[in-house]
C-alpha cells in the first residue's frame, strides 16, 4: 500500500508531461490574403504594419516552416517579406511577372526589383528584362485612349437587340 500514493503521482506527472509537450495549434493566416493585402495596399503604411504585425506574431519555427514547405509559395512569401526592407520608397508596386516590383524615389529615380532567396537565378524572362533595363531601353508611354470601333459596334448591336420584341 505504500507504493500507491508513488504511482498516483508518477501517473500525474506523465499526464502534465505530455499536457506540456504536446504540440500546440497555431492559426497561420492565409497566404493568399497576405498576398492580396499587398498587392492592393501598398502604397498604405497602415496596410504593411498590419501585415508586418501578423507576421512578428507567428513563431519563427511556425514562419520557416511555411517558407520550407510552400515550395513554389516560399517566392511569394520571401516577396511579402521584403516589402519590410522595401520602406524607403515613396511609392512601391507589386507586379509579380516579370518583376517583383517597381519602387518609386520620386527625388531619385525608378527602381525594378526582383527578390530571390539563396542560389535562386534569374528567369530568362527576367534576365531579358534586366538587359533590357542596362541598356536603358526604357520609356515612359502615354496612352490617350479613344472609343475604339469594335466598341461602338458592340454598343450598337446592343442596342438593336434590346429594341427588338
Amino acid at each position: 500500500m505504500d507504493i500507491l500514493p508513488y504511482v498516483v503521482i508518477f501517473i500525474l506527472l506523465m499526464v502534465i508531461l505530455v499536457l506540456i509537450l504536446r504540440p500546440r495549434k497555431i492559426q497561420v493566416p492565409a497566404i493568399e490574403e497576405l498576398e492580396s493585402k499587398l498587392r492592393f495596399a501598398l502604397a498604405s503604411a497602415a496596410s504593411v504594419k498590419e501585415i508586418q504585425d501578423t507576421l512578428e506574431g507567428l513563431p519563427h519555427d511556425v514562419l520557416e516552416s511555411i517558407t520550407r514547405s510552400l515550395g513554389k509559395r516560399t517566392g511569394k512569401l520571401n516577396e511579402l517579406l521584403a516589402t519590410f526592407e522595401l520602406t524607403q520608397y515613396d511609392r512601391l508596386f507589386y507586379l509579380g511577372e516579370p518583376i517583383d516590383f517597381v519602387g518609386i524615389k520620386y527625388d531619385e529615380g525608378i527602381d525594378f526589383i526582383e527578390v530571390k532567396t539563396g542560389k535562386a537565378r534569374l528567369t530568362e524572362d527576367e534576365q531579358r528584362l534586366k538587359e533590357l533595363i542596362d541598356s536603358k531601353m526604357v520609356n515612359y508611354v502615354p496612352l490617350s485612349v479613344q472609343k475604339i470601333g469594335i466598341a461602338e459596334h458592340v454598343d450598337t448591336e446592343e442596342i438593336e437587340h434590346q429594341s427588338e420584341p
